[in-house]
């Protein structure tokens, strides 16, 4: 059933009673190696995810040789520019990253980050736009996005509430399907910052499907933002914390994400079962028999004995007179002898 907010990407439906998408982003993980992005589609469609994310990036269309570094990590690079130039793939790598994702059931996404790989892109057949944190100011391009009629997902990462409220205007002056992921532009980022109180109030803000994007480097955060009722998460992932790049640290490993996989898994059935009380007890009462206690003469008694707490004794298994009565069995009469652990019936008081 169709609500409000859902966002249909590719073959999947996304939004509240959903299972969660999964995206497991590569972005320059690859370092510029066409095989190693390879070589992360079938890694990332091993584990179980269900979009793989890259990032577009063309040296000459996006930058300039002046360009900051974030992290110096580029012992090859001389600048931030020549690091993006390594990172591009031709028009006909970028479809065969497509097309090998397609093949093993993933949803193919990539974020643009100039006209020049937004067009590149829309070429190859995306399904959907993921806005980085730092292209959400960019109106020209996300207009570009919006008149293309494809859902929209917005990641919050360097944001005000204005930022975001001014991009979710424009999505929905052009009537388009979106989606806002909370996320926080530190790598790796702490606990503190997660910001996961974001992702009830941008559901109730915005009424749309609501994600986290993030970059702690463990699975944690994204556990908890689908127990919250995330409809979507995306994280960094990496063969290895050895590797070599500056998102390494918060990436998770590929025995990692199949534990999200199947843990996100668990949480949405979790989320989703309508458990009625009364009909799991039903359920258990036969269980309910063994792990019970009920009440046993602690030594051998003899007919006659009047009762008092020091001959009883609270005791497993249960089919005798249960504990809640141990007040109507002090201060009785025994009718029969009785050995010790032997449970107690109501015909064995006088």
């Amino acid at each position: 059933m169709a609500n409000a907010g859902d966002i249909q990407i590719g073959n999947r439906k996304v939004g509240v009673g959903h299972r969660p998408l999964i995206i497991a982003e590569v972005a320059q993980a690859h370092d510029g190696s066409l095989g190693t992005a390879h070589a992360f589609i079938d890694a990332i469609a091993d584990a179980g995810a269900d979009a793989v994310k890259f990032q577009t990036h063309i040296a000459a269309a996006e930058s300039t040789p002046s360009e900051p570094w974030r992290v110096k990590f580029s012992r090859q690079d001389a600048t931030r520019y020549d690091y993006w130039k390594r990172m591009e793939f031709s028009a006909s790598q970028w479809a065969g990253l497509k097309e090998h994702a397609d093949k093993r059931g993933l949803i193919f996404l990539s974020s643009a980050f100039s006209p020049e790989a937004f067009e590149l892109l829309r070429q190859i057949g995306v399904p959907a736009w993921k806005v980085a944190s730092g292209e959400i100011a960019n109106l020209p391009l996300l207009e570009k996005m919006l008149a293309t009629r494809l859902p929209v997902l917005l990641s919050s990462g360097m944001s005000s509430m204005a930022d975001l409220d001014r991009a979710v205007e424009m999505c929905r002056a052009a009537k388009a399907v979106f989606g806002v992921f909370q996320c926080t532009t530190m790598y790796p980022c702490p606990p503190e910052k997660i910001g996961l109180n974001l992702l009830g109030e941008f559901r109730s803000r915005y009424g749309c499907a609501v994600g986290l994007s993030d970059h702690s480097g463990k699975i944690y955060s994204c556990l908890a933002a689908v127990a919250l009722g995330a409809s979507m998460i995306e994280l960094h992932v990496t063969f290895s914390r050895q590797m070599f790049g500056p998102d390494v640290p918060a990436s998770v490993t590929f025995p990692e994400l199949k534990q999200l996989v199947e843990g996100v898994a668990d949480i949405h059935q979790m989320r989703i079962a309508d458990v009625n009380k009364d009909a799991v007890a039903a359920e258990m009462s036969g269980m309910k028999g063994i792990f019970q206690k009920t009440i046993v003469a602690r030594t051998d008694l003899k007919a006659g004995t009047v009762l008092k707490d020091s001959d009883v004794a609270l005791k497993k298994a249960g089919g005798g007179i249960p504990p809640e009565n141990l007040s109507t069995v002090i201060g009785r009469k025994l009718s029969r002898d009785v050995k010790a652990d032997v449970a107690l019936s109501v015909s064995d008081l006088g």
